[in-house]
C-alpha cells in the first residue's frame, strides 16, 4: 500500500517535531501531508515556531497515530526540499482549513523529501 492510499484510508492525528539551528526541539500538532508522489510530501505552514526551525534546519519528523486505540502508526523521516508562499495552493491543499479562526500572518507550502518510513512502533 503507498503513502497516499494509506494516509487516505487512516483517520488519526499528526504530530511534527522540528529542531532549530542549536537542536532545541519543537513539536506541533499537524494535519496529514499532502503527498505530491511517493517519495515527497507537504504541509503548510504558518509563521510560527516549526517554520522557523525548518528554516534553519531542514531535518523533520512527522508522527501519525490511527485513532480506534492501540498504537498503529507511521513515522516519516523528512527533509525540506523547498517552500513557497502560495496562499491558492494552500487553499486546495486544506479544504477544510478555516483560517479566519486564528490569525497566523503568511502561510507557506512547506515540501519535503520523504527520507525514511517507520511503523509508530517498533522497525
Amino acid at each position: 500500500m503507498s503513502l497516499l492510499e494509506y494516509f487516505e484510508q487512516n483517520k488519526g492525528y499528526g504530530i511534527l517535531a522540528t529542531a532549530d539551528v542549536s537542536g532545541k526541539v519543537n513539536a506541533a500538532i499537524y494535519a496529514k501531508p499532502y503527498f505530491i508522489d511517493e517519495n515527497t510530501a507537504a504541509f503548510i505552514m504558518a509563521e510560527r515556531l516549526t517554520h522557523a526551525n525548518i528554516k534553519s534546519n531542514s531535518w523533520a519528523a512527522y508522527l501519525f497515530l490511527e485513532t480506534g486505540g492501540g498504537y498503529s502508526g507511521k513515522r516519516l523521516y523528512l527533509k525540506k526540499t523547498r517552500e513557497e508562499e502560495n496562499v491558492e495552493l494552500a487553499g486546495q491543499i486544506c479544504r477544510k482549513c478555516d483560517y479566519s479562526l486564528y490569525e497566523t500572518g503568511n502561510r507557506y507550502v512547506t515540501y519535503f523529501n520523504i527520507e525514511k518510513v517507520l511503523p509508530l512502533v517498533g522497525e
